[in-house]
């Protein structure tokens, strides 16, 4: 037994000494140096999003339980859904969620040189050209996955929020849509996403806050799922 010590304070010092994690509202030349230094394998990758699987499995999330509750519509809402989460006569169901800032665009921008055989500097990373490809400063993007929907208009329908600390709701700047939409057996299934600026309203880059979403169906019931903007960078 006590030759488990060492190790377990070893643990525990690496633990406290790892840099603490937040989204990055604005990139700087550290963060934007270990994001691309893990996409070219010189250390391990820096998490750049969050993402929670809201298939059910057993009756539960797979994300775990009560990862998602009821905001409005009560109780009834989450069990209904997880009693039968693929059918969709009375709505479609979020299938995934993903929240990403800035450093998440950046990755993919480090693959794409090393993939194409180029080195990419930290400092050509924050340059005007590179830097306008991605996010600007202070958005929060999130991705919903949405499954069961009756026409490919009735996306339009879904609503999301952030809760601020004020209990303040928080709508999206701006709204598009990935091109991955398509109809299958009668129903459509697709990414939507949405740009936020939740400093602005008092979030912190490291808070949990709370996501609000309703679905295009005609219903009562809304969802409450907790992003950790603490989870990645």
């Amino acid at each position: 037994m006590p030759k488990l010590r060492p190790m377990s304070l070893l643990a525990l010092t690496v633990l406290l000494s790892a840099p603490a994690l937040a989204w990055v509202p604005k990139l700087e030349d550290t963060t934007a140096k270990n994001v691309i230094d893990g996409a070219y394998g010189r250390r391990d990758p820096v998490p750049t999003y969050q993402s929670l699987d809201l298939s059910v499995k057993d009756g539960k999330f797979a994300a775990g339980e009560g990862v998602v509750k009821a905001f409005a519509g009560g109780d009834k809402c989450v069990a209904d859904w997880l009693a039968a989460p693929t059918d969709f006569k009375a709505g479609s169901r979020p299938a995934s969620v993903t929240v990403s800032g800035q450093a998440d665009q950046l990755y993919f921008q480090a693959v794409d040189a090393r993939d194409n055989f180029q080195n990419l500097s930290a400092a050509d990373a924050l340059g005007a050209d590179l830097a306008g490809k991605r996010l600007a400063d202070g958005l929060l993007r999130v991705d919903v996955n949405a499954q069961g929907l009756p026409t490919e208009k009735a996306r339009d329908a879904y609503l999301l929020r952030l809760k601020a600390p004020d209990g303040k709701m928080i709508a999206p700047v701006r709204k598009s849509y990935v091109s991955d939409w398509k109809q299958d057996g009668g129903s459509w299934t697709g990414t939507m996403v949405y740009y936020f600026e939740p400093l602005k309203a008092g979030i912190g880059a490291s808070d949990k806050v709370e996501m609000l979403l309703r679905t295009e169906a005609d219903t009562n019931c809304a969802y409450s799922v907790t992003l950790d903007l603490a989870s990645f960078q």
